[in-house]
């Protein structure tokens, strides 16, 4: 069994258990000003045990300063707690098939490049739009996007138990905990979400689809504290 965890406690901070890796992730363009890759920028000190913010107000971002006793936030969860294929609609291609649960969208936006992936899948028996489907798909931190074989296996990344905090350079505003690698994410009352291989957090404090972000950051133009690079 797994010994890395991290828990959504109430009203407060996610509790990150097992020396999780943390790290800071920043989306990149191309020329064309498209997203199109990650860029691995900082690699940060933890302890075996952490606690990251999710009001999005601490002084000491990522981590819990406890200004949220002191704003009096509301972190309750209101997601759904069902399995990501009962949330995803099916689009079939003649050789991928593309999964997308769209109230779990980051707004990322890797999903856009060369005419999107959903259109990518369905011209999936041209080796350049497959790949290229395979890859947005894969870059997709919240996991919204799925794309399968024909026989019925996930295309998935290996990544490695650890947690990246977005940084939207381009828009300029800080993004999601992405939770990477299959680590549990256990809600405040015991329920363990479905555990997947890319999921993402909100640490801005204002999504409506508690603990999972919805893409609110960008809507409020959410910063933590000095995170962003220069």
């Amino acid at each position: 069994m797994s010994t890395t965890r991290i828990k959504v406690t109430a009203d407060g901070p996610y509790l990150v258990s097992g020396a999780v890796p943390l790290r800071r992730m920043v989306v990149a363009v191309n020329d064309r000003g498209e997203v199109c890759a990650w860029r691995d920028d900082r690699v940060y000190a933890v302890e075996h045990n952490y606690a990251l913010c999710r009001c999005g107000r601490s002084a000491n971002a990522p981590f819990c300063d406890g200004s949220h006793v002191r704003l009096g936030f509301d972190g309750a969860e209101r997601a759904r707690r069902k399995p990501y294929l009962d949330l995803a609609r099916r689009f079939r291609g003649p050789t991928l098939e593309l999964t997308d649960a769209v109230e779990l969208c980051a707004s990322a936006r890797f999903c856009d490049r060369a005419g999107g992936t959903w259109r990518l899948t369905h011209r999936s028996d041209d080796p350049e739009a497959r790949q290229t489907a395979i890859q947005e798909a894969a870059d997709c931190p919240a996991g919204r996007l799925v794309v399968w074989d024909r026989s019925g296996r996930p295309i998935e990344p290996v990544l490695e138990p650890s947690i990246g905090l977005v940084v939207d350079a381009p828009l300029d505003v800080s993004g999601p905990l992405w939770v990477r690698g299959g680590i549990p994410i256990e809600a405040t009352d015991g329920y363990v979400y479905e555990i997947r291989n890319r999921v993402t957090l909100c640490r801005c404090g204002k999504s409506r689809n508690m603990p999972f972000c919805d893409g609110s950051h960008l809507r409020f133009g959410f910063r933590a504290g000095d995170e962003l690079p220069e």
